[in-house]
């Protein structure tokens, strides 16, 4: 305990003396004449850092109540393999009314860097009719990198793109080894129209443990495929056509593939997913399980017919985001054997520097048709080389922020951020 206080006096000490020296802690000129902007992304390749240094005109408030400009930034997928970054400007106070929305697209092979410095250009633009009315707008320039030319592209792979993939890993000690190989490729088309995606995965897992009683080696071995052809039919409906084939050792299946189409609609346009969406799909078809070993159904091979139903809701608003995904599926030869999953998140922002974030997950588990009459050993349980008989799974995260002090934060100062732990 007098470690932890003789710290802690340190620290106060420390923290005075740079506050008497530092004149940044007292305010800087024109602080109130700045912009306020507050941001919230979901995005890794979004760096606030590198915003406080590129847009040296606005003040980033750690609150959305102290902001001129509140700014949600969120992130799609796109059928190059790249994203598609939206930001939606939302005008407070004195520039209520005044709101915006712009969008960044970068390429599959771009940098990190390039992606940071395409959505900072975006945002510069954006902030523009904001700082104008501002009394720092007699410091901003504008200028033009170079003239503006008419470019026509011509795409010789028609918007297909493909992504091979190859990696492994080792780790081991004297007693232990443990090698992961796994590798595939990807094969996709993504217009307004269409969604074309193929797919095949594949690896292999080995550990080897050295006990008194000799050796004891475990695998794991898994190959998957998969299709999706979906067909838009406007701005709230699609029809689709799902297939799937594998392997999987641990879940005791030699083969097993299905064929099922579908339909999804969504609530709201689909073009405004990056803020809200509420979809609902349902597809049924035929599927095949080809078992390792016999099931305790007495089962090798079966031939089954199945249905689905799932719903998917996002939100994205000033007062946090909200995911959740509910599915349920069921044999349609006996509907005992079905399965109901559910899946959420949720931020919120509660007050000023409260947040909270809560995640959880569950199902109910009776449609294990694949589990093998002789069970599994001691060895095979511990090593997770077999499903085990279960009828509900779960799991849960509660993470508390809190967050006190200066509203603005917009000094970057990167030393000894990466020193590791004694």
């Amino acid at each position: 305990m007098k470690i932890y206080i003789s710290l802690f006096i340190c620290f106060l000490i420390v923290s005075a003396h740079s506050s008497a020296q530092d004149p940044e802690q007292t305010g800087s000129p024109g602080t109130d004449a700045a912009l306020n902007v507050y941001i919230t992304f979901d995005d890794d390749d979004f760096s606030i850092d590198f915003l406080k240094k590129e847009i040296p005109v606005i003040n980033l408030v750690r609150d959305q109540k102290d902001a001129d400009v509140y700014i949600i930034a969120t992130s799609q997928r796109t059928g190059a393999g790249g994203n598609e970054y939206t930001f939606f400007l939302t005008g407070q106070y004195g520039f209520a009314g005044t709101d915006d929305t712009l969008k960044y697209t970068n390429s599959p092979d771009d940098t990190i860097d390039k992606t940071r410095e395409g959505q900072i250009a975006v945002l510069k633009m954006g902030l523009m009719r904001y700082i104008i009315r501002t009394p720092l707008s007699g410091n901003v320039e504008i200028s033009f990198s170079e003239q503006a030319q008419a470019v026509v592209g011509h795409d010789p792979w028609n918007n297909w793109v493909i992504r091979l993939f190859l990696g492994g890993s080792l780790r081991g000690e004297k007693t232990t080894t443990y090698s992961n190989l796994w590798g595939g490729f990807n094969v996709g088309k993504v217009t307004k129209e269409w969604k074309l995606e193929f797919s095949v995965d594949t690896g292999n897992t080995t550990e080897t443990f050295e006990l008194d009683s000799g050796e004891l080696v475990s695998k794991n071995r898994v190959i998957i495929s998969d299709m999706l052809a979906v067909k838009s039919l406007g701005e709230h409906w699609s029809l689709g056509l799902k297939a799937h084939i594998g392997s999987f050792t641990y879940s005791n299946y030699k083969l097993k593939y299905y064929l099922f189409p579908g339909i999804e609609f969504d609530i709201f346009p689909y073009s405004e997913s990056t803020r809200k969406q509420v979809r609902m799909m349902y597809s049924a078809g035929y599927i095949y399980h080809n078992y390792i070993d016999t099931t305790i159904y007495d089962q090798v091979i079966e031939n089954l017919w199945g249905q689905r139903l799932d719903v998917a809701a996002e939100v994205i608003q000033k007062w946090g985001s909200l995911e959740a995904t509910l599915g349920w599926k069921n044999y349609f030869h006996d509907w005992s054997k079905n399965n109901l999953a559910f899946r959420g998140s949720m931020n919120i922002r509660v007050a000023k520097g409260l947040q909270i974030r809560l995640s959880a997950g569950a199902s109910m588990i009776h449609n294990q048709l694949s589990l093998p009459k002789q069970g599994a050993s001691n060895e095979e349980i511990l090593l997770r080389q077999k499903e085990l008989a279960t009828q509900y799974s779960y799991f849960t995260d509660l993470t508390i922020f809190y967050t006190f002090g200066s509203i603005y934060n917009n000094v970057v100062n990167p030393r000894f951020d990466n020193l590791n732990r004694w």
